[in-house]
């Protein structure tokens, strides 16, 4: 542990937006899975789960939690994914 005050404070908050930020990757996951399944299973709200997806990746590249590349990429896979069912 450190013996530096503002280290002990950058510890904690580099934790908090850690665990922020890995809810945020999991949700993302999540929600790139619904929008597979529910594009494969030909459901009514396939359309809403691709857009809620997207945004999320967006939403992620915005705030740098994921960089805006990797966002660009998984998305054009996801499109090309649903494309191609």
């Amino acid at each position: 542990m450190a013996n530096i005050k503002s280290q002990i404070k950058r510890i904690k908050t580099n934790e908090k937006s850690r665990v922020i930020n890995k809810a945020a990757r999991s949700e993302i996951k999540t929600r790139i899975k619904s929008a597979v399944e529910s594009a494969s299973n030909g459901s009514e709200d396939a359309e809403t789960n691709l857009r809620n997806a997207i945004k999320k990746l967006d939403k992620a590249a915005s705030k740098g939690i994921i960089h805006k590349n990797q966002a660009a990429r998984r998305k054009s896979r996801l499109m090309k994914q649903i494309a191609s069912l």
